[in-house]
């Protein structure tokens, strides 16, 4: 298989444009003769069936949730990235671009890159049209603060529930929509299958979770905005219902996987507080803003808060570790996401962590608060405060929080090459669900400004294209419909009839806690050969073992968790042979063989300058590798460096 890119030719700057250009339209009377299906109602999905509604297609979209605004872009909360320069502090598309590009540890595709940093100045007029109520200076101007990884102030902000905001101006554009006809919105079905007729995408398989039915959709095109797979850890702050099954089962059709072995590890979450935990809590990056990141220097100290028997006040400036200050001078507290995550697990490992596990570090506002007062802080991250206070009983105001990193967001997905589109024909990928931006880590606020950039501004282009030159139509009473519904019933079917012993929850619990520990902020290859032994004999417990009960033809929440974590079992294979193969440290993927004196990620650009996108062979077998070599015209090779 020739993994073709599609890059447009000439300049970077210029690629976009032409793109737009050269690029086959559709004609507006035309339009609503072609039915697009899209899967998920996130930023990205939300925004592509608004838009690409207005446009004037049929546009039918699916949700699992009762509500399109329940999808988890609403958990998002500081921030989303545009190379507005509003500050007047050096800011650029270009330096947008370096900074995403260099963030990713040089193993992102450029050209995607560039047009995202392109397209992000557009974003932001788009929601404030929308009336998103992004914060404003004193003079009525759109605020911004800094986020990690960058040397200016970008990031435009609605105190700590950005997401939210942003989701709900999304969600009115798709709801006006659908108020007027326009759109069709399925609530509580979940994708079961991708059909594909003479190897084109021609709809889904969907089964709605209330009553059980299987249902067929034809369609012209479908494009998946189903996010991303940080559950194969368990404990991860995404929702629990967040699952890899849209995308695994697309994959399992012939859309190849890329890069699964690139997850991101968020530094400032909510320590693990003990085993009846069911997910973790994300605090925001934000706070990186004001907050100080520290750790005692004295090993006994760290005990002793442990034990309760010191305060985080009892410790004196001159025996406290600002220990990313130190390191990393240039950008200290807003440095990456996976250099500060893995900072914060060499200092715990070191035993100066000061939560009772030991792993937890403490995010300080004692000296912004005297900076600025109460209120100002208060003003910036009040709800993120109040949050924490409610989940530990500790008054942030007064004492430091305490982090650690978790699961948090993936930059692999389905190989997708410049228009969005996978390796199956008329498939297409946006946002979380693709890999195509991010590389190897992912710049915080990244994420937001990639939903919104694929979902208003580039599928409407790029779909056009492939609907222009796609002549052939298809009912949902064509055979392969009869055989995706077959293959989806047989395996409800099955699930429901081991009536085994043990929970999916316990199964999955089991897998998150194989994958957190050896494939997740360190791996080596001892781990990973270890996870690629058990993982398989997980799955085989688990499809003689689980118990359901209840029955497939009613709201069944054990059976939907069965068929989530099941995909998981599959899909933690491929990630873990990914890892395996990926045979250097970048970014958020730390193979621990591979590292400085000082714990650095060390790559390597001789063999590793590639995407690797994973063909599935079938359950039990190796998947087959494909490459997608990197070419960096634009930002040079270099060892990454933040100090």
């Amino acid at each position: 298989m020739i993994l073709d890119s599609k890059i447009p030719e000439g300049d970077i700057k210029d690629k976009w444009e032409n793109h737009k250009f050269v690029n086959k339209l559709v004609n507006p009377a035309n339009k609503r003769k072609y039915k697009v299906i899209v899967v998920g109602t996130g930023l990205a999905g939300a925004a592509a069936s608004a838009t690409l509604s207005e446009l004037g297609y049929d546009v039918h979209s699916f949700t699992y949730h009762d509500s399109a605004r329940r999808a988890h872009s609403i958990a998002a909360q500081g921030g989303i990235n545009a190379a507005k320069n509003y500050q007047n502090d050096g800011d650029s598309v270009w330096r947008l671009f370096y900074d995403t590009v260099k963030g990713g540890d040089f193993r992102s595709r450029e050209a995607n890159v560039y047009r995202l940093s392109q397209v992000s100045v557009n974003i932001i007029d788009q929601c404030v049209a929308q009336g998103v109520p992004f914060a404003r200076e004193y003079g009525g101007l759109l605020a911004n603060r800094s986020f990690g990884g960058a040397q200016v102030s970008r990031t435009f902000y609605a105190r700590g529930q950005t997401g939210q905001q942003l989701l709900l101006g999304a969600y009115q554009a798709l709801m006006k929509q659908v108020n007027s006809g326009a759109v069709k919105l399925y609530t509580r079905r979940e994708m079961m299958e991708v059909v594909l007729v003479n190897g084109k995408a021609k709809g889904i398989i969907v089964r709605d979770l209330l009553t059980g039915k299987m249902e067929r959709h034809a369609a012209d095109a479908v494009i998946l905005a189903t996010g991303g797979y940080g559950n194969v850890f368990f404990l991860s702050t995404n929702a629990q219902a967040c699952n890899v099954t849209a995308t695994w089962r697309a994959h399992r059709k012939g859309a190849l996987f890329a890069n699964p072995c690139y997850t991101q590890i968020h530094p400032t979450c909510i320590p693990v507080a003990g085993d009846y935990q069911s997910k973790l809590t994300l605090m925001s990056e934000s706070l990186r803003n004001d907050g100080r990141i520290w750790v005692p220097k004295k090993n006994e100290d760290a005990k002793a808060i442990r034990e309760k028997k010191k305060t985080p006040e009892d410790i004196s400036e001159k025996d406290r570790d600002y220990y990313l200050e130190r390191k990393y001078p240039s950008f200290g507290n807003l440095s990456p996401r996976d250099i500060s995550s893995r900072a914060a697990k060499q200092v715990c490992d070191e035993g100066r962590g000061v939560a009772n596990t030991g792993y937890g570090v403490f995010l300080d506002f004692r000296d912004a608060i005297e900076r600025l007062g109460k209120d100002k802080i208060e003003e910036r991250y009040g709800n993120l405060f109040e949050m924490y206070e409610r989940i530990t009983g500790t008054n942030p105001y007064k004492s430091p929080m305490m982090i650690y990193p978790a699961s948090h967001y993936t930059m692999g997905g389905l190989w997708v090459d410049y228009n969005l589109m996978t390796t199956v024909p008329g498939l297409f990928a946006l946002g979380e669900a693709n890999f195509s931006d991010h590389g190897a880590n992912r710049l915080g606020a990244s994420a937001l400004m990639q939903g919104l950039a694929d979902g208003y501004f580039v599928i409407p282009y790029t779909l056009a294209p492939y609907i222009a030159e796609e002549s052939e139509k298809v009912t949902t009473d064509h055979p392969a419909f009869k055989e995706a519904e077959q293959e989806a019933t047989d395996r409800i079917n099955k699930l429901l009839s081991i009536n085994g012993k043990r929970t999916p929850v316990s199964f999955h619990k089991e897998l998150g806690k194989l994958m957190w520990d050896k494939v997740g902020m360190g791996r080596n290859e001892a781990g990973l050969l270890e996870a690629l032994e058990k993982i398989p004999q997980i799955r085989n417990e688990f499809w003689q073992n689980v118990k359901i009960p209840g029955s497939g033809a009613q709201l069944n929440v054990a059976l939907e968790r069965a068929c989530r974590v099941a995909d998981f079992l599959e899909f933690a294979e491929t990630m873990a042979y990914d890892a395996l193969d990926r045979d250097e440290s970048c970014g958020a993927h730390f193979r621990e063989e591979h590292q400085t004196k000082d714990g650095e990620a060390v790559r390597n650009d001789e063999k590793y300058t590639y995407s690797a996108a994973w063909e599935f062979k079938g359950v039990d077998k190796k998947p087959e590798l494909h490459k997608e070599q990197l070419e960096f015209e634009n930002v040079k090779l270099a060892v990454r460096s933040y100090k």
